[in-house]
């Protein structure tokens, strides 16, 4: 399985496309950790690779990441990153 951020030169026949969104909730000592994010994108590119799996693909093309922080009046803090691509299996 391979994962890419753009397009590939060769034929494929498109599968789907596959999101996942993995958040975590900062607690009051880890407020400024914001490197905590690398976790959350291995975590959310785990996921989407799970899923192109379950779609029978080769690969995904055209990974994206979005990312956030949320603060709740009141509560905590929460990264959020939400990643997505298209899957897709080559051409014979």
């Amino acid at each position: 399985m391979f994962i890419t951020t753009e397009a590939i030169n060769v034929g494929y026949t498109i599968k789907g496309v596959v999101e996942a969104t993995s958040s975590l909730m900062l607690s009051s000592e880890d407020i400024d950790k914001y490197n905590m994010f690398d976790q959350l994108f291995d975590d959310s590119k785990n996921k989407i690779q799970k899923k192109a799996e379950l779609l029978n693909g080769d690969g995904i093309i055209g990974l994206r990441y979005n990312t956030e922080v949320t603060e709740v009046q009141g509560a905590p803090k929460f990264l959020i990153v939400h990643a997505y691509g298209t899957v897709i299996s080559i051409d014979k």
